[in-house]
């Protein structure tokens, strides 16, 4: 993987970790086969959709809050089972949940946020799968706005690996454009802890 420097935090890029033909396939399966759920959210003082579908999928009894939701695992689907199996070769890390949201058009998107919730540890290790469309991905440093926004364009079958104390310090997006886009699904692989379990 080549890594792409960035301070106060790990990042890692490989463009081609699914060939082109296969992403494809995989896009247009999971298109079809996932239980696809637009949830909503609080925002001031009324209940509005977010702007994208998603599910998440994992090892039995695991939740996950962010946003004002709490979401459930529901069994792993075949395919992603195998994806994940193969992300985590690359990344050295093993994952027991992954959100996965399916942007149908320009017009959805995901805010400036980052990937801190308590239940994801202290240094989470967060594998990004893209299939189907190549939507822009911006980072931003919290704190010191001196350093340069980045942006990398991630294309079908790319595999973006966000690691160290990434989460703590950069906000992360998928802006929304008015350009005419095709469908994107990212998987977000993650270890996600219960209550349980103790925290690293």
């Amino acid at each position: 993987m080549t890594e792409i420097l960035i301070p106060q935090g790990i990042l890692q890029l490989e463009p081609d970790f699914i060939a082109a033909d296969e992403a494809n396939s995989l896009f247009h399966a999971l298109e079809q086969q996932l239980n696809w759920q637009q949830a909503e959210i609080r925002m001031f003082g009324r209940m509005v959709s977010i702007p994208r579908l998603q599910c998440f999928q994992g090892e039995p009894d695991i939740s996950y809050r962010y946003s004002g939701l709490t979401l459930q695992t529901s069994p792993w689907h075949p395919l992603i089972h195998t994806l994940k199996q193969r992300v985590e070769l690359i990344a050295h890390h093993t994952f027991n949940t992954v959100l996965i949201n399916y942007y149908r058009d320009g017009k959805d998107s995901m805010g400036w946020h980052s990937d801190d919730e308590p239940e994801l540890g202290i240094n989470p290790v967060i594998a990004s799968l893209n299939l189907g469309q190549t939507r822009r991905f911006l980072l931003r440093h919290r704190f010191d706005k001196t350093i340069p926004q980045r942006e990398i364009l991630l294309n079908s079958g790319s595999l973006l690996i966000m690691a160290g104390q990434l989460q703590h310090y950069w906000h992360h997006s998928v802006p929304k454009t008015s350009r005419q886009l095709e469908g994107r699904i990212n998987l977000t692989f993650r270890h996600t802890f219960t209550t349980d379990t103790k925290m690293e």
